[in-house]
């Protein structure tokens, strides 16, 4: 169901506790709110193009603001504490996408999309935000890293390269410590195409993942096995599950805000619960 259209680019969508559901309209510099009863209205305006967001503990949702910085922003819309700033002295080449594990941390993206040129960093990567706010950089061989989750038991850390078939896995030892990555799963490709990667991604609470593409969201068992591919009018860029019950698909996809009603739940990080 098309719930909002007229919007230039919808991304990072991130559901609260109530199940309200906020996204960015990445060039208009917005985040909005959508309620469980789809009621849309401005949360921030002057966004610094925020991509992606999710809710931490504490109910502030932080924002992925690819003039590059990490922020968090509480009810009333208003940035109150920058989450990560800087990586050895120089701001981030355009912060993408999060995900906050039970611990506060926060893992984020940082491919080249609206970055300025030269990088700033010098490489795509991604990063952990540790809650006493030291940033440790984590994986630096991966062409443009863009979407991040977790799965359920926080063991896993899912990384979407956008530049590459293969979507990749990484075990989590302890906070912010990963172990080697492997190739969790191949994306389906478009007729004639190859190499096309994924975006935005979200999980069910039974650890299947669903990634998004050009085809559509490929829905990924946790052994890396494709479900199905549920298509959309246009391409998606993100999902989130948010509602009531959680059973809500919310997709950002171009000009518009798709729902799509699931029979499973959507997982609640720290943030949810």
């Amino acid at each position: 169901v098309k719930l909002q259209g007229g919007f230039q680019f919808t991304e990072g969508p991130a559901a609260d506790r109530e199940g309200n559901v906020y996204f960015s309209d990445i060039p208009a510099e917005k985040i909005l709110k959508v309620d469980t009863a789809g009621k849309l209205s401005v949360f921030r305006e002057k966004s610094n193009n925020t991509n992606g967001t999710m809710f931490n503990a504490a109910g502030e949702l932080v924002g992925c603001e690819m003039q590059g910085q990490l922020t968090a922003m509480d009810a009333s819309g208003k940035v109150v504490r920058t989450v990560a700033g800087k990586y050895e002295g120089n701001r981030f080449n355009a912060p993408n996408d999060l995900v906050i594990d039970a611990s506060g941390g926060t893992y984020f993206t940082d491919p080249h999309f609206r970055a300025p040129t030269p990088l700033p960093q010098g490489v795509t990567a991604v990063y952990d935000a540790a809650p006493d706010g030291k940033v440790t950089r984590l994986i630096d061989d991966l062409k443009a890293p863009n979407g991040v989750i977790l799965s359920p038991d926080e063991k896993t850390l899912y990384v979407v390269p956008s530049m590459q078939a293969e979507m990749m896995a990484y075990p989590v030892l302890s906070p912010g410590k990963l172990g080697k990555g492997r190739v969790f799963c191949t994306l389906q490709q478009p007729e004639g195409a190859s190499g096309k990667g994924g975006d935005g991604l979200t999980v069910d609470v039974k650890g299947n993942l669903y990634i998004t593409s050009a085809l559509g969201l490929q829905v990924y068992n946790r052994e890396g096995k494709l479900l199905g591919i549920i298509k959309l009018p246009e391409q998606p860029a993100n999902c989130t599950f948010g509602g009531a019950d959680r059973k809500t698909l919310y997709v950002t996809a171009r000009t518009s805000l798709y729902t799509v009603p699931m029979e499973i739940a959507g997982h609640a990080f720290a943030q949810g619960k």
